[in-house]
């Protein structure tokens, strides 16, 4: 019998296929006992059982392009409804020969979100301050005109997607830092201070949206002087940015008081003063724990822009609404409620996502 002697560390070899890999993960989760072997099998033919058909209506016997209901013919989805109305989704009644400004608009967001999110692009700072103060400046100039010869689009024509991104970007943006203040404001040692902000809080949080937004609309104007007129888009914008800082005030709150006492003493023990202390030691700290509150608020958020239909606003669903009652489109709801479930769902899952790549970064899972 020869022996094999050899000086060179031999590579590992890979574990067996029982034990890791997608077989072994099966093995472990999906059919680790005969029960859970039966309810795994129930439930993929129940999934397949469903999936099939709604892949088959969906995609397979779809009708995709055409120009009237005449075109589908096919006995699967019409899509042909989602083709002939995009433009209606996308921008409501946005002037058509105008609407190069909303694409304009939409590739700045985006050039200015992927300069935020990707790793390793300089001069992120500068790019903070450009969406936060120059990028709305310019969205608002170039979607509303009447400067530099761009003729002025009332804001009765924004619809569909473009109004759903701007009431939820601007409520977003400027509901954030009023329930920050509102939270440092309940969580005050003066007693004034901590009465209005509680006040505020929990008025604000025990009215319903609806409600907001129908005041908004309907009795704002009676208090204003006779003649004074104020944008409904604006009145809608403000309501809604009240309503949502309170919420993201309670939520800035839960993270203040999960701080221990001893961040706050060590603060103080530096020498910063109370906005020092909190700016630099406590709310990056406290906005840190809560991450996954916040973007649960702008998911809330942003589902609830479809609300602002009560008070005349035509944002994405209201517009895919208004799009199948007309006797050309009767009996296609499905499709129209469908494609208005994947934006949604693409924008929410995008925000969720994002919120865990944070928090990743930043370590705040335990």
């Amino acid at each position: 019998m020869q022996a094999f002697i050899t000086r060179e560390t031999l590579p590992s070899l890979p574990p067996p296929s029982t034990l890791k890999g997608p077989i072994a993960w099966m093995r472990q989760n999906l059919f680790s006992s005969v029960g859970n072997s039966i309810v795994t099998v129930v439930l993929v033919l129940a999934i397949l059982a469903a999936l099939i058909p709604l892949i088959n209506w969906a995609f397979i016997k779809a009708d995709w392009i055409g120009t009237s209901r005449d075109d589908c013919t096919s006995g699967g989805a019409c899509w042909v409804f989602v083709y002939v109305h995009l433009k209606l989704f996308m921008v409501g009644l946005y002037p058509e020969e105008e609407t190069w400004r909303t694409l304009l608009v939409g590739a700045i967001l985006v050039v200015t979100l992927a300069g935020l999110v990707i790793k390793g692009v300089p001069f992120k700072k500068y790019i903070q301050i450009f969406a936060l103060i120059v990028f709305p400046i310019i969205a608002f100039m170039l979607l509303s005109g009447g400067v530099f010869g761009l003729p002025h689009v009332e804001t009765n024509f924004w619809g569909g997607l473009l109004l759903t991104l701007v009431i939820a970007i601007v409520g977003i943006v400027a509901a954030f830092p009023l329930g920050i203040l509102l939270a440092l404001g309940r969580r005050s040692s003066m007693p004034i201070v901590k009465a209005i902000c509680v006040v505020f809080i929990e008025v604000w949080r025990g009215v319903p949206l609806i409600t907001v937004l129908f005041m908004s609309s309907v009795m704002l104007p009676l208090f204003l002087p006779t003649g004074m007129e104020v944008d409904k888009l604006l009145r809608a914008l403000i309501g809604i940015t009240l309503f949502q800082a309170a919420y993201l005030a309670e939520v800035v709150r839960s993270g203040l008081q999960a701080i221990p006492k001893g961040q706050y003493e060590a603060a103080n023990a530096l020498g910063l003063t109370y906005w020092q202390g909190m700016y630099k030691v406590i709310l990056p700290q406290a906005l840190k724990i809560v991450i996954p509150g916040i973007v649960n608020s702008f998911i809330s958020l942003f589902k609830d822009t479809s609300l602002v239909l009560i008070i005349g606003l035509f944002d994405l669903l209201a517009t895919i609404q208004g799009a199948f009652a007309s006797p050309k489109w009767l009996g296609y709801a499905i499709e129209g409620y469908l494609f208005a479930a994947v934006v949604y769902w693409v924008f929410c899952f995008g925000m969720s996502r994002y919120s865990q790549h944070v928090e990743h970064n930043l370590k705040t899972t335990h």
